[in-house]
């Protein structure tokens, strides 16, 4: 890393102030973590720095800007209003470089997260049978196939790397299956216990509205002992991943990146528009 180098690290943004709180705090340990490196933080929305104010910030050091997304999937945040935000400030300091870091994505790494979560929590119903344990891995949704096609690709390692029966994707919103359909297909199917695994970084109002689900499905299935899952957090797999992502994207050989040759953004730039969010609830 050069020391010229800033690293904005660009979080989801979040209705709920806590889970702003939390990314903040992400980045303060990353720092003491990496205490010659300069990195800054801004949010795509519901938060006091958006990106535009984020890359305009980081500009005035000089140097390159590292844009690092703290998001897992590459749904449209991803492919289209980063990048679009990178574009329009390069026009507005055209001596900066601004680098695009690839996200999270599906990987080992993440893989290590949720299997250490789905221990602590077959530990908290006290390790019962896997055989008769379902899983079921609950993703935030997207109207992008490939960021839905993620999640699966996690439930499916999982399933690969354990004994239970049933690992199963849900979603809290966009597109389906949704959470209390899962759970009733895997009660019909004999589950005894059902662990609830959110695939979420850190906490916000999707993750309260979770907790309350959790809490129904509790009520309505007595019979049946349901554990949820913690989300990730400050784990040190997120850390190891952001820094092999900016090897990556400053390194000779750089990935490709998952906007590079984007047919969504082609489409878009040929027809004059833009990513538009369709998830209006907060992460």
């Amino acid at each position: 890393m050069n020391p010229r180098d800033t690293v904005l690290l660009v979080g989801h943004g979040s209705r709920e102030s806590a889970g702003n709180w939390e990314i903040e705090q992400f980045a303060e340990k990353w720092r003491e973590r990496r205490p010659g490196w300069r990195i800054e933080v801004c949010f795509i929305e519901f938060a006091d720095v958006l990106l535009d104010e984020g890359l305009d910030r980081a500009a005035r050091h000089g140097g390159r800007v590292l844009v690092a997304p703290l998001i897992l999937n590459a749904a449209g945040h991803v492919k289209m209003e980063i990048p679009e935000a990178i574009e329009h400030a390069r026009l507005r300091h055209p001596q900066v470089e601004f680098v695009y870091v690839r996200h999270l994505g599906a990987c080992e790494e993440i893989l290590a997260i949720l299997k250490r979560n789905l221990r602590k929590a077959m530990s908290r119903l006290d390790m019962p049978d896997p055989r008769n344990t379902g899983i079921v891995l609950l993703g935030r949704g997207s109207s992008d196939r490939v960021a839905n096609g993620e999640v699966a690709r996690m439930a499916r390692w999982l399933f690969e790397e354990g004994e239970h029966p049933l690992v199963d994707i849900a979603f809290t919103g966009i597109t389906h299956p949704r959470l209390e359909s899962v759970v009733q297909r895997q009660v019909r199917l004999d589950m005894g216990q059902i662990v609830i695994l959110p695939y979420y970084l850190f906490t916000g109002t999707l993750i309260e509205r979770i907790k309350r689900q959790a809490a129904r499905l509790q009520q309505q299935y007595p019979r049946v002992h349901f554990a949820l899952g913690d989300y990730f957090g400050f784990e040190e797999e997120v850390y190891a991943l952001l820094e092999q992502r900016l090897a990556e994207a400053t390194g000779a050989a750089r990935a490709m990146m998952e906007c590079d040759g984007c047919k969504y953004r082609e489409f878009a730039a040929e027809h004059g528009g833009g990513h538009h969010h369709h998830d209006h609830h907060a992460a």
